[in-house]
């Protein structure tokens, strides 16, 4: 059966930058919600402390609820051996930090689209990466989720696998039971690719989602894709809003994970315009659940 979670999209600066707002500020918040736990973020400021990791943990079980996912974003497609070796002692730091919280998700990306890498490099440059982080997740029964991202809030470039074939090239490559997919369909737009197509050809491997919503505020997708190259943060063309109102079908999405027997965690990224907004989209993903998953409470 899916449960839901919900990920503080607005208030990412707030947290990991200028400290403006406290954890327990956002765990406050959010377990006032109806969902049944809060999706973690590597670079909150506050988890620098690795004391402060199971002060969250009790913090968050207290009310009833848990941390399932860790969001964290490793750069494996550097051409530098050295770095590429430091970014996989971060994420083993980040599978320590998602089991120590309680999780059983830690989330892997490719790297950044480094306009020098080829696609055959960037792939083998990841899929190594990632494999040799596997028996440290598996040995701490974490699952490594890739996700089809379109650009961490601090990396100059996009995604390297932000391309539906070079992210299922990637995917492809790697077999291990402590292994799958986070899907987000709305990243898929911003490749200017459908995210139904996309989610036909990894649904078996999917075992968490992102349920988000996006808008263009001005222009096209294309627009975005010709100027996304080397800004640091996400386009200014770019909108969260809220879940049900944007461009995702997700009838169409939850028909095919129900499908292939889906059970596993959908981490809301919304709330940028308040936790009403927030609030809403809980409404409606709850209320989408239950039409195929009627046993969903």
């Amino acid at each position: 059966m899916p449960k839901l979670a919900v990920f503080p999209k607005a208030f990412m600066h707030a947290l990991c930058k200028d400290g403006t707002m406290k954890v327990s500020e956002w765990i406050d918040l959010a377990v006032e919600l109806k969902v049944d736990g809060l999706e973690w973020y590597s670079g909150f400021l506050e988890m620098e402390d690795r004391t402060h990791w199971s002060k969250f943990r009790e913090q968050v079980e207290k009310h009833g609820k848990t941390i399932p996912m860790l969001c964290c974003s490793p750069d494996f497609t550097h051409p530098d051996p050295v770095f590429r070796q430091r970014e996989i002692e971060k994420q083993k730091h980040w599978i320590e930090m998602a089991h120590e919280l309680g999780g059983s998700f830690c989330r892997v990306l490719s790297g950044q689209r480094r306009p020098e890498l080829s696609m055959d490099e960037g792939v083998e440059l990841a899929a190594t990466c990632i494999k040799a982080c596997l028996p440290f997740a598996q040995d701490l029964g974490i699952t490594l989720i890739l996700e089809n991202h379109y650009k961490d809030d601090f990396w100059e470039y996009p995604e390297f696998a932000q391309q539906m074939d070079v992210f299922c090239a990637l995917v492809d490559q790697i077999d291990h039971p402590n292994f799958g997919v986070n899907y987000d369909p709305s990243n898929t737009f911003l490749a200017g690719e459908d995210p139904l197509e996309l989610l036909s050809r990894v649904s078996h491997r999917v075992v968490t989602m992102h349920a988000s919503d996006r808008y263009l505020i001005k222009g096209t997708i294309e627009d975005l894709r010709n100027e996304e190259g080397g800004s640091v943060g996400y386009a200014k063309r770019l909108s969260h809003g809220e879940i049900g109102k944007g461009l995702n079908d997700y009838d169409a999405i939850f028909k095919e994970l129900k499908r292939v027997g889906f059970d596993g965690w959908i981490s809301i990224e919304d709330g940028v315009d308040g936790m009403d907004q927030l609030e809403r989209s809980v409404a409606f993903l709850r209320k989408k659940l239950v039409e195929y998953w009627p046993d969903f409470t």
